[in-house]
């Protein structure tokens, strides 16, 4: 709702000014609504930058959780093959 005020604030100048013939405020009325509508324009961006940015960003942090749960696994088995080839062949004495 970022912006709402502005422009029914400035309706309201600008419908005022116009009946009383007072120009500037009829100016100032317009210039707050347009400051309104800017304020709305801001906001869609900024939501649809955090859609675009948060899909992108949850993407890589289950790619990196994945990559790191086959890398434990990958460790893992390893280790069982050392352990098992340690037992299978032991060492000269």
């Amino acid at each position: 709702m970022a912006g709402t005020f502005d422009k029914v604030k400035g309706k309201v100048k600008e419908v005022a000014g116009a009946a009383t013939d007072d120009r500037s405020t009829e100016n100032e009325g317009k210039l707050d609504q347009a400051k309104g509508s800017l304020k709305q324009a801001a906001e869609n961006l900024k939501k649809r930058a955090k859609e675009a940015l948060g899909g992108g960003a949850e993407k890589a942090k289950e790619m990196a959780e994945d990559a790191e749960q086959k890398t434990r696994q990958e460790s893992a088995d390893e280790a069982q093959r050392v352990e098992r080839d340690r037992h299978r062949d032991p060492p000269d004495a």
